[in-house]
């Protein structure tokens, strides 16, 4: 296997887990990752939140931890890199704003590399306009959005994910065992025991 390098965006208040488990991850197995943020460089920080069920309609919403960025989201360059990331949680509704984040989704999209975006973190890919019959999940609330963009919504448990050709897709992060484990077998990682 050889190391991948992957962009992985994210805001302040991204989910918590959505955001340090898969970095810490991608990490443990040997690839480089770029954590970046519009308006910061490394070494800032964003803070992230904790989202849970704790019996009302939706979820709640807890300040988090702050997850320090390790690259300068304006030295960012897709060229240079080889699979996109997305954070989900609440950064993604403010992220798919700047022109910058939905060039770099379009780059990894147009030249079919492999993308992983989990719960509100496929708003992203709604609003770069690439996931026209493309089959992927979301969180339930994002559902409509990925339908009115074109692609095929598929709702799956919380703990599950969806692959089509090189993306992967998952709900939430009770699904990060089976949404970064695709991810690694689209990144070519073998992790033997």
């Amino acid at each position: 296997m050889s190391a991948k390098k992957i962009v992985f965006l994210v805001g302040d208040f991204g989910e918590d887990y959505e955001t340090m488990v898969p970095y810490q991850m991608m990490l443990m197995v040997g690839h480089e990752i770029h954590a970046v943020c519009p308006d910061k460089k490394k070494g800032d920080f964003i803070a992230t939140s904790i989202h849970d069920f704790d019996g009302f309609q939706t979820y709640s919403e807890k300040r988090g931890h702050n997850f320090v960025l390790n690259a300068d989201f304006d030295e960012i360059d897709p060229a240079n890199y080889d699979a996109l990331m997305i954070a989900g949680g609440r950064a993604p509704e403010y992220l798919r704003m700047n022109p910058k984040i939905i060039d770099i989704t379009r780059h990894f999209a147009e030249n079919d590399k492999p993308i992983a975006a989990i719960c509100h973190g496929i708003q992203i890919l709604t609003a770069a306009d690439v996931v026209k019959g493309k089959k992927l999940t979301a969180y339930p609330a994002v559902g409509p959005e990925v339908t009115l963009a074109g692609g095929d919504y598929v709702e799956v448990p919380a703990t599950e994910a969806v692959v089509d050709g090189n993306w992967v897709t998952s709900p939430a992060w009770p699904g990060h065992p089976s949404w970064i484990r695709e991810f690694l077998k689209i990144l070519g990682t073998s992790i033997s025991l």
